[in-house]
């Protein structure tokens, strides 16, 4: 039986083969597709087969679950979280020599969040692994809803639009990957600075905002912006 340490839920199993369905990316950034024009865009014609793709995942019965390692020895875990009347994508990280895995965010109705800036969303996307989602493209799209960042580089539409082209059938792969990033999670796009190297955000919902009191301890915080940024300092302009 699969387990993430401190993590107390359902049947976990490998999500893995999901990953190879065209239709599982706009369903899992659905929360990003606000509005029918971007549904209608994502979606099309396979709004139905979505749609009982979502109830597949979402069932009681299996929580689909996906591993992102990175190279610091960290992996950060997605769950698709099926408890009945409380159902959500929880994104969490875990280091074998913690007790128990750490929430970087949620993506409900209570959502908190974000968890990742876009350079972090980057890196953890490209760092190299044998193991668990091991495809830059798709460890991008998968991570794709931690994201609040309200200082956004040129050409992370470029690197968005070009996982949507590798993994999806949507044809408007340019203007889909536009509208996800002008709907960043559910959150207001945060701004983030580094403080004594670590990276941290102002966001209100945020478990990487130190102003908030259910904000990780620093040393977590500490750990996981140097997991995240693959060791090195957050290439990303602060925002004061």
């Amino acid at each position: 039986m699969l387990t993430i340490p401190g993590y107390e839920g359902g049947p976990l199993v490998e999500g893995g083969a999901y990953l190879d369905n065209p239709l599982f990316w706009p369903v899992h950034l659905g929360t990003c597709l606000r509005g029918e024009d971007a549904q209608r865009a994502a979606f099309g014609a396979d709004w139905d087969a979505a749609m009982e793709l979502y109830r597949v995942l979402s069932a009681e019965q299996e929580w689909p679950m996906f591993s992102v390692p990175l190279c610091s020895g960290h992996t950060i875990y997605v769950v698709y979280r099926n408890f009945d009347g409380d159902q959500g994508v929880d994104y969490l990280i875990h280091h074998p020599t913690w007790r128990a895995a750490e929430i970087l965010a949620v993506d409900d109705g209570h959502f908190m969040g974000p968890g990742m800036a876009w350079p972090e969303l980057l890196s953890a996307a490209r760092q190299p692994s044998t193991e668990g989602v091991d495809d830059p493209d798709a460890r991008l799209l998968l991570l794709l809803p931690t994201l609040g960042d309200a200082r956004l580089p040129g050409d992370a539409t470029v690197a968005l639009t070009s996982a949507l082209s590798a993994l999806t059938l949507i044809e408007e792969h340019a203007d889909v990957a536009s509208m996800l990033l002008r709907n960043q999670g559910q959150w207001a796009p945060a701004r983030w600075r580094l403080a004594d190297g670590v990276c941290i955000n102002d966001g209100g919902y945020s478990y990487r905002n130190p102003g908030n009191a259910f904000a990780l301890p620093e040393g977590r915080l500490r750990e996981i912006s140097n997991a995240l940024n693959g060791g090195e300092a957050m290439d990303h302009q602060t925002s004061d």
